[in-house]
């Protein structure tokens, strides 16, 4: 794997049963996914015959699935249904892989301290039946509560926004500038935590750091009821950047666990659409409360923050006993006899393994060293990430972080700017789906995340164009359009589509981490865009938004597309003028790790 020395490659076991390895079979395959491994890694795959005891067994193409080249292709179920043939669900569903080439298999062993090794077997096959149902159970049993999770963070982060409806700049004496000190401070203790809290986690486990992370920021959240003035307000601010940093990207490496990278993108989506529906569920439950103001000579957005607070701090201590380690760790006390079954178990290890081998190179508990950490970090191929991480987030933030002030500075009540900030998480839903959709059609992350700012362009233009006093419904129509864009940033995606390009789990862990420190950048400056001395129009902030989208919409997205698709072309290049024994000598000796190896594809 990855991360192995060569000297410890030759210490593992072999991946094949002896006698496969004795009649060196190999599968041939037209198809493989080229963002991970050449396609040429199989082209010597052949038809052989493999003694089996006493007897011969033809092993065929027809005995394995293809590799998947692409994502699940909802599209194709939605309109193309009547160009495809009846799927037969009691054929194999076993994808090929490296695993059926003994010349290769070796080189892609799971490390020995993999906690799925004992499940992991080469030989293993199921059929399209067995692993449709186990995706089904995966999905209710670990898919809903991560979303539940997910979700959780999204209330929490929410509740400043609800707080600003119901009078809290002036109930703190705070002004504007006051309120974008605090949420600069907020991204700067959240990009501060990043790193070192997924590397806490690397080494606690993600299935125990997401639940001991969100019950510290719900207390966090709960204990804002006492919130008195400027200095407590940026205190608290520091506190809950700083106890969510790194939420994110722990959430997507523990999912990976589970699924195949094809199988991703729409289980993502699902945790942004759980943000949206939050919003919502939050605010008709914040329209009852807030008219607790005066009660205990308190506000009502006191009670907002105590309430969400101590909700969230509820699922925080149930996603204790929901969160397993990983497919083969789901026995506990409290649940004896597990979700899945031994049978099940190799179907999970197995298919995550053969779309992924990379994702057997470490314990799900085993921490990196310094020098991994550094190697990581200094991963050229990710910077074009890294820079798109500071620049994804500016365009939009600030019209939405300023919503509900604009709309109380409007003449809106606090009952009713509260409910127009429901129909731009609504559409919000569809706009996510939609983008998902697309995206599985184009094949293209990076054309994809451009669809963000062709949406919010013309509404920035708009913005910038009104009058001074607009009309309050005229303002609330174009921010509204602008705030359902396809939501590419604020779900996973891009998280997902960094710790995809990093390659192995190590690496991952680490250049995730350091994307989502480049977005919490991007939001420092765009807290500081609209300013006091540019209100109400903030012509100058709205001008500098347009400046922005333009430039990630013509320059930085296609720059990035470009960018990949030469490295990998240079590694086509190298790989494709290789002979078989060179590429197996390569492999038994490069110290190349993770996406620096040659058998490494990007995905643009």
């Amino acid at each position: 794997m990855s991360n192995l020395e060569p000297e410890a490659l030759n210490q593992l076991p072999s991946a094949l049963p002896p006698a496969v390895q004795e009649s060196a079979p190999s599968i041939t395959s037209d198809k493989y996914d080229h963002h991970t491994f050449p396609p040429t890694t199989l082209s010597s795959i052949s038809k052989v015959s493999i003694k089996l005891g006493t007897s011969s067994t033809s092993i065929e193409k027809a005995d394995l699935a293809p590799a998947e080249t692409g994502a699940t292709h909802l599209t194709d179920w939605l309109f193309r249904r009547h160009l495809f043939k009846p799927l037969d669900e009691d054929a194999i569903a076993t994808q090929i892989s490296v695993y059926d080439d003994p010349v290769l298999a070796p080189h892609y062993q799971p490390h020995p301290a993999f906690e799925n090794l004992h499940r992991f077997d080469p030989a293993a096959r199921w059929t399209y039946r067995e692993e449709k149902a186990l995706v089904r159970k995966v999905d209710w049993l670990v898919m809903l509560w991560a979303a539940i999770a997910f979700s959780a963070l999204n209330i929490d982060k929410g509740s400043l926004s609800k707080a600003n409806s119901d009078n809290f700049l002036q109930d703190l004496r705070l002004t504007t500038n006051d309120f974008n000190i605090g949420n600069s401070l907020f991204k700067l203790s959240f990009l501060a935590a990043e790193l070192p809290f997924q590397m806490v986690s690397k080494r606690l486990g993600a299935d125990r750091w997401i639940p001991i992370q969100m019950c510290l920021w719900s207390i966090v959240t709960a204990a804002q009821f006492w919130l008195s003035d400027r200095t407590s307000f940026l205190t608290f601010r520091v506190l809950l950047g700083f106890i969510q940093g790194g939420f994110a990207p722990v959430m997507v490496l523990y999912l990976s666990y589970f699924y195949k990278k094809t199988e991703l993108p729409l289980r993502l989506a699902c945790l942004g659409v759980c943000t949206h529906v939050s919003t919502v569920a939050s605010t008709f439950l914040t329209l009852g409360v807030l008219r607790m103001r005066g009660v205990l000579g308190k506000a009502g957005w006191s009670y907002v923050m105590f309430l969400q607070g101590l909700i969230t701090l509820l699922i925080g201590i149930a996603t204790f006993f929901r969160m397993p380690p990983s497919p083969t760790q789901t026995k506990a006390w409290f649940r004896p006899k597990g979700w899945f079954t031994e049978r099940e178990e190799t179907i999970l290890v197995n298919r995550i393994l053969r779309d992924d081998p990379t994702k057997g190179d470490m314990h799900n508990r085993q921490g990196l060293s310094l020098r991994r950490l550094f190697q990581a970090a200094l991963d050229y191929d990710l910077y074009p990430l890294y820079i798109l991480g500071v620049m994804v987030g500016i365009p939009t933030s600030p019209p939405a972080t300023y919503l509900t002030l604009s709309l109380k500075n409007l003449g809106f009540s606090t009952l009713q700017t509260n409910l127009l900030t429901i129909p731009p998480a609504v559409v919000g839903m569809v706009t996510l789906f939609a983008i998902t959709l697309i995206s599985e059609a184009v094949g293209s992350r990076s054309l994809v995340s451009m669809a963000e700012y062709l949406w919010a362009l013309p509404c920035l233009v708009a913005l910038y164009l009104l009058p001074a006093m607009p009309n309050p419904w005229t303002y609330y129509i174009v921010a509204t359009v602008l705030l359902s864009y396809p939501h590419v940033k604020h779900s996973p995606h891009e998280v997902a589509w960094c710790s995809r390009n990093a390659g192995g789990v190590a690496s991952r862990t680490v250049n995730a981490s350091l994307y989502n420190m480049f977005v919490q950048a991007s939001g420092i400056i765009s807290a500081n865009i609209y300013r006091t001395d540019d209100a109400p129009r903030y012509q100058r902030g709205n001008r500098a938004l347009i400046i922005v989208s333009c430039v990630n919409l013509l320059v930085l997205y296609p720059g990035t597309r470009v960018y990949y698709k030469w490295r990998n072309s240079q590694r086509d290049a190298r790989w494709n003028a290789m002979s078989p024994q060179e590429k197996a000598q390569y492999l038994s000796t490069t110290t190349d790790q993770a996406s620096r190896r040659l058998d490494f594809r990007f995905a643009c």
